[in-house]
C-alpha cells in the first residue's frame, strides 16, 4: 500500500520539502501548504494514491486477475465449523507509467512496467484440526519493505498460534502474544527496513459459533445478516484505525506527535496522517500498524483491538468478509455485503469484489491499490442468486 506513507509516494523533491522543513510545534498551524513552484514537481497531489514517483511507477503491473485462482475450501462437516465455506485472493494493483520517467539519455521517456513488482498484501487462511478452528488473516504492507514485513509474518504466524499453549482456552491471549512475537522478530530482522516500512494486520478465529478478532490499522472485517426483507444487511466487526478518531489522536499527541492532513493550493487535502513532534515525517495514513518504528516513537500502536462476537443463529448470520483498504476504499460494507449476497459460492464473491473495486480505482485515481479479500459462508447460506460470476473466466477453487 504505498499510499499509506506519504513519502513512499512523491517525488524526491517533495520528501526533502517535509524533511528539511522548520519543525512546528502542535499548537502552531498543523496544515502546512505546498507552493506552486512545489506543485511543478509534484502535479496536483490528491486524496489517496495520488502522485506517482519514478520509483512507484517502475513498481508496477498490469492488471490480471487470473494469475492464480481464488483459494476455497469446505471445513470438514463434522468439526462443528459455522462455516460451510470460504474463499480468497491476494492481488497486487497497478499503476500506468510515468510520462515524467527520464531514461539514461536525459531525454523525455515512458517508465516502463516491472514484472518484479511484489504484492504488499498478504492473506492467511489455515484448519486447525486439533482444535476444530478456523482463522483467516489479512495484511496490508507499506512502505519499502512492506512485502517482507507482511510475507515474514504471514511465513509463521499460523503456525504459532496453533502450537501456542493457550490457543485450545484463551484464544484472545494467544493472539495477543503470537502478534507480538512476529512485530519482535520482523524488528530485529536486519534484511528487512522497518523505520519506514510495516502492515496492517486484522484476522478473525472462528471456533464452533464464536469468532474472536484482532485488528491492527485499516484492513477490515464486516458481517451480513438477513434482514426483514429478505436480503442482507451489513455491519462492521472491527473499526479502522485513523489518526483523526480522538482517542487515537488523544493518544499520538500525548506521545508528542502530530496528526494533520497536507493541505494544497487547490484547495485538495489527503488523509490525517501521523507525523514526528519536531518534523513533517513519516507521514502514516494510519495509526496502529505493525513495524514503523518512526511513525511508532510518534505514537502510533501495535495493539490490537480486540472484539469477540457470537454469531447469532436467530438473526441468521450469512456472510463474513475480511479485505486490506484496497477493497473498502471506494466500498461501503453495504455495497460489499450486497455483492457478496447476490453470488453462488465464496470464490465468486471475492472474484466480483476484487473485479468492482478494481473499477472504482481506476475510475477514481487511475491507480489500483493492493487487494485482498476473504469471504466465508456461514450456517446453511447459499445464495439464490442465479447470476453467474463477474468474470466469464473464473478459475475454479480447490
Amino acid at each position: 500500500c504505498n499510499r499509506c506513507y506519504l513519502i513512499a509516494s512523491i517525488p524526491y523533491q517533495l520528501f526533502n520539502y517535509l524533511l528539511m522543513s522548520s519543525p512546528k510545534a502542535a499548537s502552531t498551524s498543523t496544515s502546512p501548504r505546498v507552493t506552486n513552484d512545489a506543485k511543478t514537481e509534484i502535479g496536483q497531489a490528491r486524496r489517496r494514491l495520488s502522485v506517482l514517483s519514478e520509483k512507484l511507477a517502475e513498481g508496477v503491473d498490469s492488471v490480471n486477475l487470473d494469475e492464480s485462482p481464488p483459494e476455497e475450501a469446505a471445513p470438514d462437516a463434522s468439526s462443528g465449523f459455522i462455516v460451510n465455506s470460504y474463499g480468497g485472493y491476494s492481488k497486487k494493483g497497478y499503476a500506468p507509467y510515468n510520462p515524467k520517467k527520464k531514461n539514461q539519455d536525459d531525454k523525455e521517456g515512458h517508465a516502463p512496467y516491472n514484472p518484479k513488482k511484489k504484492n504488499q498484501d498478504a492473506l492467511i487462511m489455515a484448519e486447525d484440526p486439533k482444535t476444530r478452528s478456523l482463522f483467516f488473516c489479512v495484511m496490508d504492507g507499506h512502505g519499502e519493505d512492506g512485502d517482507k514485513v507482511s510475507q515474514g509474518i504471514k511465513a509463521k504466524f499460523a503456525n504459532y498460534l496453533f502450537k501456542h499453549r493457550d490457543f485450545a482456552t484463551d484464544i484472545k491471549s494467544a493472539l495477543a502474544e503470537v502478534i507480538d512475537k512476529c512485530e519482535k522478530e520482523i524488528l530485529r530482522e536486519s534484511s528487512i527496513e522497518t523505520d519506514f516500512s510495516g502492515t496492517t494486520f486484522t484476522c478473525a478465529v472462528i471456533r464452533n459459533n464464536k469468532c474472536t478478532l484482532a485488528n491492527i490499522g485499516d484492513s477490515r472485517t464486516s458481517l451480513g445478516f438477513r434482514n426483514a426483507a429478505g436480503g442482507v444487511t451489513a455491519i462492521g466487526l472491527t473499526d479502522d484505525h485513523k489518526p483523526d478518531l480522538p482517542a487515537e489522536k488523544a493518544r499520538i499527541e500525548a506521545k508528542g506527535g502530530r496528526v494533520f492532513a497536507v493541505e494544497y493550493d487547490d484547495g485538495v487535502d489527503g488523509p490525517a496522517r501521523v507525523w514526528l513532534g519536531h518534523m513533517d515525517v513519516p507521514g502514516l495514513a494510519m495509526s496502529r500498524s505493525l513495524g514503523d518504528v518512526v511513525a511508532h516513537s510518534a505514537g502510533v500502536s501495535s495493539e490490537p483491538d480486540f472484539v469477540e462476537y457470537e454469531f447469532n443463529p436467530d438473526r441468521e448470520d450469512l456472510i463474513l468478509v475480511m479485505a486490506s483498504d484496497g477493497l473498502w476504499e471506494f466500498m461501503s460494507n453495504q455495497e460489499v455485503m450486497d455483492i457478496a449476497y447476490n453470488t453462488t459460492e465464496p470464490r465468486f464473491a471475492v472474484d466480483r469484489l476484487i473485479s468492482e473495486s478494481n473499477e472504482r480505482w481506476m475510475r477514481e485515481e487511475q491507480v489500483i491499490d493492493d487487494t485482498t479479500v476473504c469471504v466465508a459462508f456461514l450456517g446453511n447460506f447459499q445464495s439464490s442468486s442465479i447470476n453467474p460470476p463477474a468474470s466469464s473466466s473464473a478459475p475454479e477453487g480447490k
